[in-house]
């Protein structure tokens, strides 16, 4: 199958303990290193995602703006 440019999807299975790889082609893509920490985002209806680190950055300083809103 093929996507449309800059679109990608691969196939992953699921180990015992609920853990996945990403795959190599993908860690090369976004730069993933061996004990990087990373975002996964999940939403109920669009599933999981994995951004980058920039974008990762950006989510959670939005996300600690909202709680604070949410405090006032």
């Amino acid at each position: 199958m093929e996507f449309p440019q800059g679109k990608y999807a691969w196939m992953i299975k699921i180990g015992e303990k609920g853990q996945f790889v990403i795959p190599k082609e993908a860690r090369d893509l976004f730069g993933f290193q061996p004990g990087q920490t990373i975002l996964v985002l999940a939403d109920e209806k669009r599933g999981l995602a994995i951004p980058p680190r920039a974008d990762a950055e950006r989510v959670m300083s939005q996300i600690i703006e909202e709680l604070e809103k949410e405090g006032e």
